[in-house]
């Protein structure tokens, strides 16, 4: 039984619902996809934002597609200290009590009353991975990380669907913590 993952370093990045889309982008502009990602039907797209806090802003922010029901912003607590929010800890998609910001595009400015979060490091397993590696859905467990700075990782959550692939999720302030390199391999410790 093989509890090993490949962790990826998730830098920061935008949601978007189709509305927001039109606002930033234009009346009946669509995501253009650039590059796929790890997760099926996940893409990094071309177009970019400006994310603007209290504080400062950050520019050229990556979207990444499809459109979701909700537009929701994905920081490092670095980058939120930037920014001048405070960015709650969640998983992806629990935007619910959250600090919101402005999002400038080349044609227009969202101000989002809520959204803005530092992910929750997360396990992304199919259900055959789970049952291999002996978890489930929403369980938390520890990932050691053996990179140029070792460490484990507790408080993971487990994201277990047949729509994933085989990834473990980190922030660049955890990624940069653990001295993590593209594709270092982790093991998840029950």
């Amino acid at each position: 039984m093989s509890r090993e993952i490949i962790v990826e370093t998730s830098a920061r990045h935008v949601h978007l619902k189709q509305e927001d889309i039109e606002i930033l982008f234009g009346k009946g502009h669509t995501l253009t996809p650039k590059k796929d990602l790890s997760q099926p039907g996940q893409y990094a797209c071309e177009e970019r934002v400006e994310v603007v806090g209290p504080k400062k802003s950050i520019a050229n922010v990556i979207i990444l597609g499809p459109a979701r029901p909700d537009s929701q912003v994905e920081v490092s607590l670095t980058d939120a200290r930037t920014l001048g929010v405070n960015a709650a800890i969640r998983e992806s998609g629990d935007i619910e009590g959250t600090e919101g910001c402005k999002l400038v595009g080349p044609c227009g400015e969202v101000v989002l009353e809520k959204g803005v979060i530092a992910a929750k490091r997360h396990l992304h397993l199919t259900p055959a991975d789970a049952e291999e590696i002996g978890v489930e859905n929403k369980q938390i467990v520890k990932v050691r990380i053996n990179g140029s700075r070792p460490l484990i990782f507790d408080d993971v959550v487990v994201r277990v669907s047949d729509k994933f692939a085989r990834f473990m999720h980190i922030d660049t302030d955890e990624a940069n913590a653990a001295g993590a390199t593209p594709n270092i391999v982790g093991e998840v410790i029950l």
